[in-house]
């Protein structure tokens, strides 16, 4: 491999330029002609018309119409489902939560959506003598606690209506009801109490790609540590690492989380 003056490997400026390009296509831009593609890379026309005939020829890139407009091709889906198919989101969540644990200081978890259920794949607990704790495969309902809150209000109203439509004796309807709609409004969960007796938990939800809610983030600990002032901090480290995570399933659109069927 080549490396520079400071003995750091040198990437190859062909596949730069190739990967440039490749990036330049998006769901709100799926198709685009050569001078729009030599705006966004900026490379000579003979350059990007290599470029473009080299990927073309892998597959990668496609070309229709006249005048050409060229998109991503057969290539890209195939390699997209072999990441897809190895792809881990407890491995990819863990490094995600490690962090979360040490910026708040207090036990994080993730937590997946397995039918109408909240499972704990992964805990991070917090370092202090005095934590709460759930323990990897903890199941609860989702119409209990931050981390079930936070997937429940983002699932289609069809799943969300059969869940509020069988609560158990004691559980307010109405009450849920508004619980999820202020969860849908900031993006997130709190509850005290609710799961374990003096503890207090954050959660927020993750998406996949098809914008669908995979599960949530937690962050928890004792009510007698934890006040506004920590929930306030950790809320918005909680509320970076769900994108973060959303991000890495390929999810991307963030301003406004949809409400979708996939409730697993």
């Amino acid at each position: 491999m080549a490396r520079g003056a400071s003995g750091k490997i040198k990437s190859v400026r062909a596949v730069d330029r190739a990967i440039e390009i490749l990036q330049c296509f998006s769901t709100d831009k799926p198709s685009m002609s050569v001078v729009e593609l030599q705006k966004k890379v900026r490379l000579s026309r003979p350059t990007l018309y290599r470029l473009l005939h080299t990927l073309t020829a892998k597959g990668l890139v496609r070309a229709d119409g006249e005048p050409q407009r060229f998109a991503l091709d057969h290539g890209v889906a195939q390699l997209a489902h072999v990441w897809f198919a190895t792809f881990d989101t407890t491995d990819a969540a863990r490094p995600i939560v490690a962090h979360l644990r040490d910026q708040t200081g207090e036990t994080a978890a993730l937590c997946l959506l397995r039918g109408n259920l909240r499972i704990c794949a992964l805990e991070m607990t917090s370092p202090h003598a005095l934590s709460s704790a759930q323990g990897v495969g903890y199941s609860g309902p989702i119409y209990c606690g931050a981390s079930g809150k936070a997937i429940l209000a983002f699932m289609s109203e069809e799943a969300t209506a059969s869940v509020l439509g069988h609560l158990p004796e004691g559980i307010s309807r109405k009450r849920l009801r508004e619980d999820l709609a202020k969860v849908r409004e900031e993006g997130f969960a709190v509850s005290q109490g609710e799961v374990i007796v003096g503890g207090v938990g954050i959660a927020a939800p993750f998406f996949d790609r098809d914008s669908g809610v995979v599960g949530s983030i937690l962050v928890h600990g004792p009510q007698a540590r934890l006040g506004n002032d920590w929930i306030m901090r950790s809320t918005k480290l909680l509320v970076a690492a769900a994108s973060q995570l959303s991000r890495a399933l390929g999810h991307t659109k963030f301003s406004q989380a949809k409400r979708t069927s996939a409730n697993g």
